[in-house]
């Protein structure tokens, strides 16, 4: 789930590790941006009850706003039933590079309690700049290649010319990470590193379904780890109603890879 397309790059993610799952993607872009919503809790239950009703096996949260400001509430209303997997920025791996890092993040996120303390906890000693990227969620769900290509160039010019390591903060901003590693590096410098949240919460959720089957294995079901399964379905929703894939989807490689690989549900 999300407010957009930035579940893309998740939802590839377990495709990837696993494609004979069917994946359900839940958002709801007509109230987005959810970070200058003072519904975004409200937004945030809805678009995942949405998901739910399909009897998932884990949920990813596939937005760093939602994860920031709603986990708990989303923890509360759906599991144990349900595993709800966050998705945090990625401080913790970036330090350990050494640094300057700057973290790219919406505004709503940017300088927010919980990024804060990720800060506090994990980067001690290292240089970390946070870099409030205005636009470029939107940009990006829009597939605007002029305001996506404004809001990069914004953002670079407030990011340290000495940072080795960049974290996409916003999920969306996986799906352009290339053109944000275009507009960062250095001449003669070492090669960037991107760090995203992607691959990591596409992990954590297929070790969930495994750790709660192993449990309760009278309630398992083999797509965690039936490795010859058939090609997962595609389900999407938007708003809460079956819908195809957005056109702007397809501007993605994530997106195309997904509307390749998996039969759809609605054509």
């Amino acid at each position: 789930m999300d407010s957009g397309i930035g579940l893309l790059a998740a939802a590839a993610a377990v495709r990837r590790l696993h494609p004979g799952a069917d994946l359900i993607l839940s958002s709801d872009p007509d109230t987005m941006p959810w970070g200058t919503s003072e519904h975004l809790m409200e937004l945030a239950l809805a678009t995942a009850e949405a998901a739910a009703a399909h009897r998932p096996d884990a949920l990813i949260v596939a937005c760093n706003t939602a994860s920031v400001h709603a986990l708990p509430a989303l923890r509360a209303r759906l599991e144990p039933e349900l595993p709800v997997i966050g998705t945090v920025p990625a401080i913790k791996p970036a330090v350990a590079t050494g640094g300057p890092v700057a973290i790219w993040a919406t505004p709503a996120t940017t300088g927010s309690p919980y990024q804060r303390g990720l800060i506090e906890e994990f980067a001690a000693g290292v240089v970390v700049t946070e870099v409030p990227c205005p636009g470029l969620a939107d940009a990006v769900q829009e597939a605007d290649e002029e305001a996506i290509t404004r809001a990069i160039t914004a953002a670079a010019a407030l990011t340290p010319a000495d940072v080795t390591t960049v974290v996409l903060g916003c999920t969306h901003y996986e799906l352009v990470a290339e053109r944000i590693r275009a507009a960062v590096q250095q001449p003669e410098a070492k090669p960037l590193v991107l760090l995203g949240s992607a691959e990591a919460v596409a992990a954590q959720a297929l070790r969930r379904i495994r750790e709660r089957d192993a449990a309760h294995p009278e309630g398992a079901t083999d797509a965690a780890y039936d490795a010859d399964r058939a090609e997962g379905t595609l389900t999407v929703l938007l708003g809460g109603r079956e819908a195809a894939l957005p056109s702007a989807a397809l501007t993605y490689a994530e997106g195309r890879l997904l509307a390749a690989s998996a039969p759809s549900v609605k054509a």
